[in-house]
């Protein structure tokens, strides 16, 4: 009967040692070892499996039986196998490979994609998870330390999380380019507020900054807001004319460029607030995740959208 479990790696290593190079005495030379030690660890092998390993007494060197060429040729794919588990080893400790789990807010979608794209050239052995969801999953996704590092707005207070700045992130009402108050000077509150709000749902950071730019705006007034799920819907329905939107300009780039919306003038508009790169304060980053975090704060912003009033 073979006992798998009784084979070990010495014994693997001597059989290979006396394969090379024909003793027992210069194999033990080739691995610091006694020739009786050499000798213990092929018996040892031997019963193992049941069968000799080398055909003694042969007229010159010790040559393997048909059993030890086998057990051999599985020593050297094992010994492969170790040395490619080695470098991959080697290689997560210094942060060239390995899985990161990136979240990202709603809003910051119309950007990630290219920005993964860019670590992906810039670190190719690393497998980078792009995780989207609006403000209070990312949070969930924090806390639960699901996710290893994070883009969104106002880190939260909770879960604690260590925040780095990425650059700006402006805010503003857009409208379809017919609307009447597009184009015109700054129009007064009462005209503003008398709009159709077009606002992303409850625990959105689009809807939050919304809600209290609205109440500053008007002094708690309440307006006629359509809640919609997504930016997109949320364009799409702003363009048909169904109301005018707070929207990030990043989510707004193309529209804003080809004339399908137009920014509404407006007091206190654009708000700018600023990205920030987030990982849980409770656990030390991974080799893999503190390697990202480093070329995506040396891109300094660059894969930020440009709105068009920027240079």
């Amino acid at each position: 009967m073979i006992r798998l479990d009784a084979v070990t790696l010495k014994q693997l290593r001597a059989l290979v040692a006396v394969s090379e190079t024909g003793s027992l005495t210069a194999a033990a030379l080739q691995l610091g070892l006694t020739p009786p030690a050499i000798h213990s660890q092929i018996k040892h092998l031997e019963i193992a499996f049941g069968r000799p390993m080398l055909q003694r007494g042969a007229s010159s060197g010790l040559p393997l039986t048909a059993e030890g060429a086998e057990v051999l040729e599985a020593a050297r794919r094992i010994d492969v196998a170790l040395s490619q588990a080695g470098a991959r080893i080697d290689a997560l400790a210094a942060g060239q490979a390995g899985r990161v789990t990136l979240g990202v807010v709603s809003t910051a979608k119309y950007f990630a994609p290219r920005l993964v794209r860019q670590l992906t050239d810039l670190c190719p052995g690393i497998r980078i998870v792009l995780k989207v969801g609006n403000r209070e999953q990312i949070m969930a996704g924090l806390d639960r330390q699901a996710l290893d590092l994070a883009i969104m707005g106002r880190p939260p207070r909770v879960p604690l999380v260590e925040a780095e700045g990425l650059g700006p992130h402006p805010h503003a009402l857009v409208a379809p380019p017919d609307h009447p108050l597009v184009g015109a000077a700054v129009p007064d509150v009462a005209a503003i507020l008398s709009q159709v709000f077009l606002a992303r749902e409850e625990g959105s950071g689009t809807r939050i900054l919304m809600s209290r730019y609205l109440d500053r705006l008007g002094e708690g007034q309440v307006v006629d807001m359509v809640e919609m799920e997504s930016n997109e819907t949320i364009k799409q329905a702003a363009i048909a004319g169904l109301g005018i939107a707070f929207l990030s300009l990043h989510t707004v780039m193309d529209e804003l460029q080809s004339g399908r919306l137009a920014l509404l003038p407006a007091p206190g508009l654009p708000i700018e607030r600023q990205w920030f790169l987030v990982h849980p304060a409770a656990v030390p980053l991974g080799a893999a995740a503190a390697r990202l975090r480093e070329e995506i704060l040396r891109m300094e912003g660059s894969f930020l959208p440009r709105w068009p009033s920027e240079p």
